[in-house]
């Protein structure tokens, strides 16, 4: 039985993995804005700074997991909210909870998305990188594309992880993340809903070559096994559980 944070945890893919977690045995502590052992807006640094205070009370003897799964979709206004939250917001609360997760040389886990090796503006991924949060959400608003602004968050966060996954290493912590396919959650929904990028989402979808969409439990088992001592060896790595998409749009890159 293990101690694991779960941010997002309270719907979509961050639900289904708290889920399994707990019915595996774990104890599992919910990060999320409502309906949450931790109650806290990760769009704001007091926010962040809040839920680990709060992590560190519930859990002072260490965490033997943390996944990073808060996140918010291309639909998603002002489009500097997604750069708030899925770059900033992630990365603060695993730079934060770092000193909780090496007390038990515990894993780290990312999600991140198939979206992330799209080309996206490097000066918008620049400023993520250099963690300068106002210039990049100014950059986000300029472009005003909220799928840009969704990959390259998630293009950013993914490549923090494995500039600093050896750092992490180093204390005993493997940290990996995980790029989903579209997977059919409540913000998935609300991107069909949208009048621009539904019918895109919507055909790009129906060209996965299992045949379906991803189910969070897909996700969330992935999640799991990086969690867990089976996947001892794995370290800054990217899973990508997206039915082959990755594969069939970027063969020869991997």
């Amino acid at each position: 039985m293990g101690l694991h944070a779960v941010s997002g945890g309270a719907s979509g893919i961050g639900a289904a993995i708290a889920s399994r977690l707990r019915s595996r045995g774990d104890e599992v502590l919910v990060v999320d804005v409502k309906d949450a052992e931790v109650e806290a807006d990760l769009s704001r640094r007091e926010g962040c700074d809040a839920a680990l205070e709060r992590l560190a009370e519930l859990a002072p003897d260490g965490l033997d997991g943390l996944v990073a799964c808060a996140g918010l979709g291309p639909a998603t206004r002002p489009v500097s909210l997604i750069t708030r939250v899925n770059f900033f917001g992630a990365q603060r609360l695993v730079d934060g909870a770092r000193r909780l997760v090496a007390k038990k040389k515990g894993a780290v886990v990312v999600i991140s998305s198939n979206s992330a090796p799209m080309d996206c503006d490097q000066s918008y991924i620049d400023a993520l990188l250099a963690l300068d949060e106002e210039r990049a959400c100014s950059i986000a608003e300029e472009i005003g594309d909220g799928h840009n602004a969704y990959a390259g968050s998630k293009q950013a966060i993914t490549r923090w992880m494995r500039r600093e996954a050896a750092a992490y290493a180093a204390e005993g912590i493997r940290m990996n993340a995980i790029a989903p396919g579209i997977t059919r959650t409540a913000m998935t929904d609300s991107v069909y809903a949208d009048a621009e990028l539904g019918p895109v989402i919507k055909e790009f979808g129906e060209t996965v070559p299992v045949g379906r969409l991803g189910q969070p439990d897909d996700i969330a088992s992935a999640a799991c096994f990086l969690l867990s001592d089976e996947a001892s060896f794995a370290c800054g790595s990217v899973f990508f559980i997206d039915g082959g998409h990755d594969a069939m749009l970027r063969p020869d890159e991997f």
